[in-house]
């Protein structure tokens, strides 16, 4: 009786002695970090530009950070700047991230 009662003791004093450890879940100092990861840029091919509705469609191969097949699909662009001098038929690298909802390119280079 006596080990099993020193046992309960030692577990509870070491429960208690842990707890203001385990209460800390403070976050500060860590970085949010950025959006672009490995993988993140995607080969394209520009099928389509809408100055007027800052739009692209772009044929693409696996977005990896969106975790979507290659398919062919509708973006809209993060600033109309992106779609200066761009036309359908260009080769292009992309990073295409989900922002309030709708899949937007917020990179776009031409591709070699």
């Amino acid at each position: 009786m006596t080990f099993t009662r020193s046992a309960f003791v030692l577990a509870l004093l070491g429960t208690l002695a842990a707890g203001p450890a385990l209460a800390d879940s403070s976050h500060a100092g860590h970085g949010n970090g950025t959006m672009a990861m490995d993988g993140a840029m995607a080969d394209g091919l520009v099928r389509k530009v809408d100055k007027a509705a800052g739009k692209l469609t772009i044929k693409h191969g696996p977005l990896k950070a969106l975790n979507m097949p290659p398919m062919t699909m509708v973006f809209r662009v993060a600033s109309p700047e992106l779609l200066d001098g761009v036309k359908a038929g260009d080769k292009v690298k992309f990073v295409a991230q989900d922002v309030d909802g709708a899949l937007t390119v917020t990179e776009l280079h031409g591709a070699k």
